[in-house]
C-alpha cells in the first residue's frame, strides 16, 4: 500500500538524516532554532503571564481596555500554541539552505545565490506557514464542534484525536515544500504532491510534532529563586527542561534534513522535474 510504503520513507529518513547531520557537522545549525525558540516561549509566557489593571472609568476607556486584554491574549495564544508553525515561518532562509545543501550532498545538485530567490523563498515560507496554521485552525474548530455536540466534553470525545494526524500533516508538508520550490512548483502543485504522498508528510510532521512539544517550562531557565530551597529538585527540573529545549531546537533541522532525504528516495532529485508531477490529486 502507497501510504504505508511512504510513512516508512518518512520515518527511515529520519534515521539516514540523523548519521547526515552528525557525519556532516549539521548539528551547528541548531543555534538558531534554540534561540529564536526561546524567545518565542519567554515572549508567549511573560504575556501570558501579565495581569492587567483595570483602571479605566469610562466607557471609551473600558472598551480600549477590552481591546488591550483581547490583544494580549491573541499574542500569547499564538506565540505559545502555534510556536511550531513560527519557527518554520520564521527559519524558511535557513531551511531552505539547510535543504540546499543537503541535496548537494545527496545529488551533486547546486544552486547559486539569487537575492530575489531568497526574498521569494521567504514570502512562500510565510504564505505555506499561515495556510497550513488557518486549516489547522479551522479542523480544530469543527472537531471541537463535533466534539462538544457529541460528547459534551471535548476532553472525553475520541474525535479530538484525529487533530493529531492533521497537524502531522501540515508540518510534514511545510517542511516538504521547501523541495517542492526548487523543483519549480506552484502552490497548487505543491499541494497535489504532498496529498499524493500523504504517508511522507505525516511521519515527517509526527516526528517534528513530538520533538517540539509544548510542554518545555522554559521559565525553569530564568527562575533561579527555588534553587535555594531544594538544589537537588531544582536542578534536576532544570536539566530535564534544558534537554527538552535542545531536542526542540534539533527537531526542525532534524526534520528538514529528513523531508530532503524522503523526497530524494520517492523522486530521485539527481533528475526531478516538474514535468514529473503530473496526476491526480488523491
Amino acid at each position: 500500500m502507497r501510504f504505508i510504503k511512504n510513512l516508512f520513507i518518512g520515518y527511515r529518513a529520519y534515521v539516514k538524516a540523523f548519521r547526515l547531520i552528525i557525519d556532516y557537522k549539521l548539528y551547528f545549525y541548531i543555534i538558531f532554532p534554540a534561540i529564536l525558540m526561546l524567545g518565542i516561549y519567554q515572549v508567549g509566557f511573560m504575556i501570558h503571564l501579565h495581569e492587567p489593571q483595570a483602571t479605566a472609568t469610562s466607557m471609551n476607556g473600558i472598551i480600549w481596555y477590552l481591546i488591550k486584554l483581547m490583544a494580549e491574549i491573541l499574542i500569547a495564544t499564538t506565540l505559545m500554541r502555534f510556536a511550531k508553525y513560527l519557527v518554520v515561518i520564521l527559519l524558511s532562509p535557513l531551511f531552505s539552505k539547510i535543504s540546499e545543501k543537503v541535496e548537494f550532498i545527496l545529488t551533486g545538485n547546486r544552486y547559486r545565490f539569487n537575492f530575489k530567490q531568497l526574498v521569494s523563498d521567504v514570502k512562500r515560507g510565510f504564505r505555506i506557514g499561515i495556510r497550513n496554521m488557518m486549516w489547522e485552525v479551522f479542523f480544530f474548530t469543527v472537531i471541537f464542534l463535533v466534539g462538544m455536540v457529541g460528547w459534551g466534553d471535548f476532553a472525553l470525545s475520541p474525535v479530538r484525536h484525529i487533530l493529531f494526524f492533521i497537524s502531522f500533516y501540515y508540518y510534514g508538508f511545510s517542511f516538504m515544500d521547501y523541495i517542492h520550490e526548487r523543483l519549480k512548483m506552484n502552490l497548487q502543485e505543491s499541494i497535489q504532491l504532498a496529498r499524493e504522498n500523504r504517508g511522507i508528510a505525516l511521519s515527517i510532521g509526527s516526528v517534528y510534532s513530538v520533538m517540539i512539544w509544548n510542554f518545555i517550562d522554559l521559565n525553569t531557565l530564568f527562575d533561579w529563586s527555588s534553587f535555594g530551597a531544594d538544589p537537588w529538585r531544582f536542578t534536576l527540573t532544570f536539566l530535564t527542561n534544558s534537554g527538552l529545549w535542545i531536542c526542540a531546537s534539533f527537531a526542525p533541522v532534524w526534520s528538514i534534513v529528513a523531508a530532503t532525504i524522503a523526497m530524494h528516495d520517492l523522486l530521485d532529485l539527481t533528475t526531478a522535474s516538474k514535468n514529473e508531477f503530473s496526476g491526480t490529486v488523491m
